[in-house]
């Protein structure tokens, strides 16, 4: 298993706030907690990215949880953006979306998605499925330089 030894940034792209919530409660619940950046549409976690207007000092996030069905600019064309910049390309994205429609799964992977999660309905399982890809993402893969 590898280890990380630093503090991992986590940008969560969502627009809901339940979902915020939650996975902030899940990502906060043990000894590491590694800070977690919320964009509420696509524009906002572009910006963020690239470190621009309000986000000029953002760091750059080592995970990216990203929602599909968001306001301004979907999570699909945030995605495609992601994965064509080469100085973005590499950070892990995990699309976290309550969509299960094999179109969106083709799609996702199409514009090189490191894993498409579809997420639960039940709060227990959604709490659970956070802790889960926290510990693959940061205890177990190993992640590259920031």
């Amino acid at each position: 298993m590898s280890r990380q030894s630093r503090k991992l940034n986590i940008l969560l792209v969502e627009d809901n706030p339940g979902d915020i919530l939650l996975a902030r409660e899940a990502l906060m619940d043990d000894a590491q907690v590694n800070p977690l950046y919320v964009a509420g549409n696509g524009e906002e976690a572009e910006a963020f990215l690239r470190r621009q207007q309000a986000f000029a000092s953002a760091p750059r996030p080592d995970l990216i949880l990203l929602d599909l069905n968001l306001p301004r600019k979907s999570g699909l064309e945030l995605l495609a953006e992601i994965k064509g910049d080469p100085e973005l390309r590499a950070i892990p994205t995990v699309v976290l979306t309550v969509s299960s429609s094999r179109e969106d799964v083709e799609r996702a992977y199409f514009h090189h998605a490191n894993c498409f999660v579809t997420k639960p309905v039940k709060l227990a399982e959604f709490l659970e499925l956070i802790r889960s890809l926290k510990s693959f993402w940061f205890e177990i893969a190993t992640l590259p330089a920031s």
